[in-house]
This record gives structure tokens, C-alpha cells and sequence, in this order.
């Protein structure tokens, strides 16, 4: 199935774009590790099914270092053991972040009280708006049925300009 509209040619996208990768820019810079980072955004990605930020994510997590295993787990983490306490924190969070309309109370104090446990005040913004960041991400990618497989790491790297 081709996608339904091309995100990469249209001036308004393109402008969007620009600045949703400068929102992205602000937490990739920030304290929160990176492989947390693209753990959080791969599982809110697989709950969402887009395959495009599965695709991105997986790829970009790889060429940063992360193992297969560790990716090739995210899906199941609760019954995994090779994520840190710090992880589990932030993948509970991601998915309760995203399961809002899932008849999902919000995030539970339980997961809120383990992810202050593990991350400081601005780790923890920084968490808050990658969750917000890639489900905003998987909204656009799956309504206008943009396919995973092509991404190469790197490629949005200078989009932020």
C-alpha cells in the first residue's frame, strides 16, 4: 500500500517539520540517555503500530550501539531482563503515556513514583515530552499510512537546522 500523501513534498509539512524535529532537537540534547530515549519512542511506536517510527527507531537505537536483543525485547520488557530499573521506569511511563484512550487511567503514581526515582527534574521533562513527541509522531505517520523499511539512520540528523 502506497502512502497517502506525500509528508516529504508539501511546504507545510515541510515547515512543520522543521520545527517539530527543533522539539525533538531540545530532548536529544537534554540528560535523559539516548538508548532511553529511542527505547521510549520504539515501544509508544509499537503500541501506536507505526511502522515508519518502528523502522526510524529501531535503525537509529542499532546504530548507536543498542543490542538486538535489548531492541528485539522492548515489546515484552516486563518479562525481560535486560532492561534497568531506570528502563522499566521510563517504557511503564511511555506506555501509559500512550495508551490514554485505551480506557487507561493516565499514568499510574506507582510509575510515576519509580520514574522520580530514577530521573531528576529535568530528565523527567525530558521523558514527559518524548512520550508527547513521538505519539504526535505516530499520529502523523500512521493517518497518512507512511511504511516502515526504508529509513536510513541519520536522516532527519539536520533537519533541525
Amino acid at each position: 500500500m502506497e502512502a497517502r500523501f506525500n509528508m516529504f513534498e508539501n511546504e507545510i509539512v515541510a515547515r512543520f517539520t522543521k520545527r517539530f524535529a527543533g522539539a525533538g532537537q531540545v530532548i536529544h540534547q537534554s540528560a535523559l540517555p539516548n538508548s532511553t530515549q529511542e527505547l521510549v519512542s520504539l515501544r509508544a511506536s509499537q503500541i501506536n503500530g507505526c511502522g515508519w517510527c518502528i523502522d526510524m527507531h529501531t535503525k537509529e537505537a542499532a546504530a548507536a550501539g543498542e543490542t538486538a536483543v535489548r531492541l528485539n525485547l522492548v515489546a515484552a520488557w516486563r518479562e525481560s531482563t535486560v532492561f534497568t530499573e531506570a528502563e522499566r521506569a521510563a517504557l511503564a511511563l511511555a506506555e501509559e503515556g500512550t495508551r490514554l484512550a485505551d480506557a487507561h487511567p493516565g499514568v499510574s503514581d506507582e510509575t510515576w513514583a519509580e520514574v522520580r526515582k530514577h530521573y531528576d527534574d529535568d530528565q523527567t521533562a525530558a521523558l514527559i515530552c518524548m512520550v508527547a513527541l513521538i505519539n504526535a509522531a505516530n499520529r502523523l505517520a500512521v493517518i497518512v499510512h507512511q511504511r516502515g523499511g526504508s529509513y536510513q539512520p541519520g536522516a532527519f540528523a539536520d533537519m533541525a537546522g
